[in-house]
């Protein structure tokens, strides 16, 4: 790598870096993907959470996998780790967010985003396979009724997930690609979608997006983390780089553009130093760092002392539950034995203090005494208790900042601040509570949370958002409408952090979305490949059932 040059260096290989990578690299770019995490394979995923070499990631304590819980003052964030990003981790589910989604914000009036991004959220879904779950669960029969109970049944369906769903354990030919992507495996339906697809089912990007820009050209450098980047005379962009893993020389390439495309959790960061080093990125807009939302979200672990009941048959997230035009309510879960959380898990306890939540875990308990001491004690956590995971469009937001790391005492590190504490994430919604309570009662359960929710009061999300909105101009925005970044040109934010309202539902789909419209505005270089690799699915993944 060293002093090597590109036309573009993508930082983070997820669902921006790994669409910009094919789409470029389909134009005739010389592209190079630097990932800091680790390269899998299959059978490189943990058998269950409780690997936590394999499934989590602190490289100094050695963990080296694909999961990160990230503990900041106003919310605990889930993240993901290694090349394809977030797509490893993630809950497959690829939802469109409604119509106020694309018109709240302040990217509001930038465009008429919801016409325009209707044709790229269907080449989106046709790229990650997006076809509807076809097996109803344990949970989803659950949900169905609760449906029922509050009149709003025809307002529960399967979810869209990015999954191959051929014949079980299955290998055939590439199904989506007209034979120029790998072969693929039919989903057996073991739950395990969320500690790495050891099956090869799972649509993550390294096997469409990434596994094409890689066919074609594009380098991809694991295991490297970008330290800098810095204007160079003359035009184009110096990065620096150093070894994720080891201690090794900083490496140098040079780029004419560069797209930041780490997610909240590695372009906030990033950016931030950038901003603070006078011969970094000193011109960046005064509004990095603001604006970081998440999907409003509340996650309740359900626990079931039941032993007849399995939870953990299915993919991960198989239906959704629509309660009302501005929230919804989807079950989730992990595979059998995969029971890591038990360590993490206390009553879910509502309460403005600390003493009133304790207080509210002690009564639950009495209340119950029986049926929580057997749930406390189940033998399989995975296949005994089914996550809820509560979504809504109501907007929270809060800033990033560089501070004092609380665990280190002296390391600098991202810090949250809020101006107003009611407009913060909350930890606690009341319909949430509700509707995991009634969930409980129908599978004789009770509902946990995070203790961090219960003890502190900090939300948890799957979802962090924001940070490098877009803006009419560098005083309410820190990127325009094309994503470039204002008083750089060359530089670029495709990823959550540009994400510029809260689209309330999963957003995989619509960073996917961003970056084709983002690429689709790239002029080409030159002719890279036949059309037919293009990005041009056969007819049958066009329908959404993909062909074998």
């Amino acid at each position: 790598m060293r002093e090597q040059h590109y036309d573009w260096v993508i930082i983070g290989s997820g669902f921006g870096g790994s669409v910009s990578a094919h789409r470029l690299t389909q134009k005739g770019y010389k592209v190079l993907v630097i990932e800091k995490g680790r390269r899998f394979k299959p059978e490189d995923f943990p058998k269950t959470n409780w690997d936590l070499k394999r499934w989590m990631w602190n490289p100094s304590l050695g963990l080296k996998g694909i999961f990160k819980m990230s503990f900041l003052k106003h919310m605990t964030v889930l993240h993901g780790v290694g090349v394809g990003g977030g797509s490893l981790v993630y809950a497959n589910t690829l939802p469109t967010p409604k119509s106020a989604f694309f018109q709240s914000g302040s990217w509001a009036g930038l465009a008429d985003w919801e016409t325009e991004l209707g044709p790229h959220y269907q080449t989106a879904k046709r790229m990650l396979g997006a076809t509807p779950n076809p097996v109803m669960t344990k949970g989803d029969h659950v949900m169905k009724e609760i449906a029922k109970d509050i009149g709003r049944e025809e307002h529960f369906h399967p979810t869209e997930v990015a999954v191959f769903f051929g014949e079980p354990n299955k290998k055939v030919h590439d199904p989506y690609f007209d034979g120029e992507g790998p072969d693929r495996v039919g989903c057996n339906f073991c739950g395990a979608c969320m500690t790495g697809c050891r099956i090869g089912a799972k649509n993550t990007l390294d096997k469409n997006y990434l596994y094409l820009a890689e066919k074609h050209g594009a380098e991809v450098v694991p295991e490297t983390e970008v330290t800098a980047v810095r204007p160079r005379d003359g035009g184009g962009y110096r990065i620096e780089t150093k070894p994720t893993f080891t201690k090794g020389p900083s490496r140098v390439v040079n780029a004419d553009r560069v797209i930041f495309a780490g997610g909240v959790m590695g372009t906030m960061p990033l950016l931030l130093k950038m901003k603070e080093d006078p011969n970094g990125l000193p011109n960046l807009s005064e509004r990095v760092g603001d604006f970081v939302r998440s999907n409003s979200e509340a996650l309740f672990g359900v626990v079931s002392p039941e032993k007849h009941i399995n939870f953990s048959k299915g993919v991960a997230i198989t239906s959704i539950l629509h309660t009302d035009d501005h929230s919804h309510i989807e079950p989730v879960r992990y595979g059998a034995g995969s029971g890591f959380f038990r360590t993490l898990l206390a009553p879910h306890a509502p309460g403005p203090t600390v003493l009133s939540r304790i207080w509210g875990a002690l009564k639950a308990f009495s209340r119950q005494p029986i049926r929580w001491l057997r749930a406390l004690f189940v033998k399989d956590l995975a296949k005994q208790s089914q996550v809820l995971l509560y979504m809504r469009t109501i907007e929270g937001t809060l800033r990033m900042r560089l501070g004092r790391d609380l665990r280190t005492g002296f390391r600098r590190g991202l810090v949250t601040e809020v101006d107003d504490p009611s407009q913060a994430p909350s930890a606690f919604m009341e319909e949430a509570t509700e509707l995991a309570e009634k969930f409980a009662d129908k599978v004789n359960g009770v509902p946990t949370t995070l203790m961090t929710e219960t003890l502190l009061g900090v939300p948890s999300t799957a979802h962090i958002l924001g940070g490098a909105c877009m803006g009419a101009s560098a005083e309410t925005g820190v990127i325009d409408a094309n994503h470039e970044v204002f008083n750089y040109r060359g530089l670029y934010v495709i990823d959550g952090s540009a994400i510029s309202a809260n689209p309330g539902v999963n957003p995989s789909l619509t960073i996917t979305t961003l970056a084709e419209r983002a690429m689709s505005l790239i002029p080409e270089k030159r002719a890279a490949f036949p059309a037919k690799t293009a990005g041009r699915e056969p007819a049958a993944v066009m329908e959404g059932s993909p062909a074998e």
